[in-house]
C-alpha cells in the first residue's frame, strides 16, 4: 500500500518538541526548581523557543531549540542541561532525535547539544561539501556560534567520522571523543562491507539511489535497518524525516564522500594523530571490535568497549549503557576506580 508523508518537516518539528519535553522531564527530575536556565548566545534564539514552539517560557526554559547560521546554510540544535558541554552527533538514517533516550539523563551532568547534521533533520540542505572535513568545519562553526570552544563529543554512525575529523582538525578544542558503531573509512571498509550492502548502494553515483528509492519506498528501505532495534513509533518519525527527496539525497551524499574521507584520513593519519582519549564502542551484535581497530592507527589513546544486548542503534537499544558509559568516560572518577558493571570497564576514564 502506498504511504504518503505530507509536510515532513512540520511533523519532524513535532518530534523535536517531543524530544525537548523528554529532555525537560529528565533534566528536571534531579534539578532544583531554582536552577538557572542556560544562557542563549546572540543569534541562538531564546531558551525554550524554536520551530517546534517548545513550551511556555516558564516551562521550556531548560530546553532550547533553534538554528544557527553556518557556511552554506543553517544547523539546527537542541540544547539542555548544565555542566561541561557535550556535543551529540547522530548518524544515518536518523536525526538528532536518535538521542531522545539518553539526553534527559545526560543533561543532569552536562550541557548537551544535539545537532542535526547539515542536510538532515531540520538543518538546511547545503549544495555541496558532504565530505567529513567540510561537515566538521560547519559543525565547528555552529558550536562556536552557540558560545563554546572546548567541548567533548559523543557520536554515532556517520556522526562518528564527523566527530573524529572535528577532533583532528581542532585538537585543542576537543578534550575527549567517544564514537558508537562508527569505524573510520579506510583499511577496515572491506570488513564493514561484509556486514551490509547499503554503504555501496548509498555511495552509488546520483541519481541511481534517488530514483530507486522513491517516497513510498522509504519505510521499506529504512525499516530494514530499524527492524528489531527501533520502536515502530520512532521509525515513523525517521520515515517522515527522510520523506523529502532532498534529505535523502543529502544522506546519499555523505556516503558518496566516504572515498574522499578515507583518502583524507590516510593523508593526515600520521601527522595529525589524535592525542586526546578516544572511546571506541562497538555493539555486541554488530561491529564489535572493528570500531577500535579502525581508530588505533590514527589515535594515541584508544579505549575499547562493547555495548551488550545491542545491535547498531546503541543509543536506542541500550540507552542505559550509553548513559553510564558516557559518565564514566567523560567524567573520570565518576563512580570511583571500579566500574559498576563489567561491560563498563572499557569506559572508565
Amino acid at each position: 500500500m502506498r504511504r504518503i508523508y505530507p509536510a515532513p518537516l512540520s511533523r519532524y518539528a513535532a518530534a523535536l518538541a517531543t524530544l525537548a519535553l523528554l529532555v525537560l522531564s529528565g533534566a528536571c527530575a534531579n534539578t532544583p526548581a531554582s536552577a538557572p536556565a542556560p544562557s542563549a548566545p546572540a543569534g541562538a534564539g531564546p531558551a525554550g523557543a524554536g520551530p517546534a514552539g517548545v513550551g511556555p517560557a516558564g516551562v521550556g526554559a531548560a530546553v532550547e531549540q533553534g538554528s544557527v547560521p553556518v557556511e552554506g546554510g543553517t544547523i539546527h540544535y537542541t540544547r539542555a542541561g548544565s555542566g561541561p558541554p557535550l556535543l551529540l552527533l547522530h548518524g544515518w538514517p536518523e536525526t538528532s532525535y536518535g538521542w531522545h533516550k539518553t539526553m534527559p539523563e545526560l543533561a543532569n551532568s552536562y550541557t548537551v547539544i544535539a545537532l542535526d547534521l547539515p542536510g538532515l533533520g531540520e538543518s538546511s540542505v547545503p549544495a555541496g561539501g558532504y565530505d567529513k572535513a567540510s561537515t566538521a568545519r560547519r559543525v565547528h562553526e555552529a558550536v562556536q556560534r552557540l558560545g563554546y570552544r572546548e567541548i567533548m563529543i559523543l557520536a554515532h554512525d556517520l556522526g562518528g567520522i564527523v566527530g573524529f575529523t572535528y577532533a583532528r582538525d581542532f585538537p585543542t578544542e576537543v578534550t575527549r571523543l567517544a564514537v558508537l558503531e562508527s569505524p573510520l573509512p579506510g583499511p577496515t571498509s572491506d570488513k564493514l562491507n561484509q556486514f551490509t550492502w547499503h554503504i555501496l548502494f548509498n555511495s552509488t553515483p546520483a541519481p541511481i539511489p534517488e530514483q530507486l528509492i522513491d517516497d513510498e519506498d522509504v519505510p521499506t528501505y529504512l525499516g530494514m535497518f530499524f527492524e528489531g532495534s527501533v520502536s515502530p513509533a520512532d521509525r515513523e518519525l525517521y520515515y517522515r524525516a527522510y520523506a523529502d527527496p532532498t534529505r535523502r539525497h543529502a544522506g546519499y551524499e555523505y556516503y558518496r564522500a566516504l572515498r574522499a574521507d578515507a583518502a583524507d584520513i590516510q593523508r593526515n593519519g600520521v601527522s595529525k594523530r589524535l592525542a586526546m582519549p578516544v572511546l571506541a564502542v562497538g555493539a555486541s551484535r554488530s561491529l564489535g571490535g572493528l570500531v577500535a581497530e579502525s581508530y588505533r592507527p590514527v589515535a594515541n589513546d584508544v579505549r575499547e568497549a562493547s555495548a551488550p544486548d545491542s545491535a547498531h542503534f546503541i543509543p536506542e537499544e541500550n540507552p542505559r549503557f550509553v548513559i553510564d558509559c558516557a559518565r564514566l568516560f567523560f567524567t573520570p572518577g565518576h563512580t570511583g576506580s571500579t566500574p559498576p558493571r563489567p561491560e563498563l570497564a572499557g569506559c572508565a576514564g
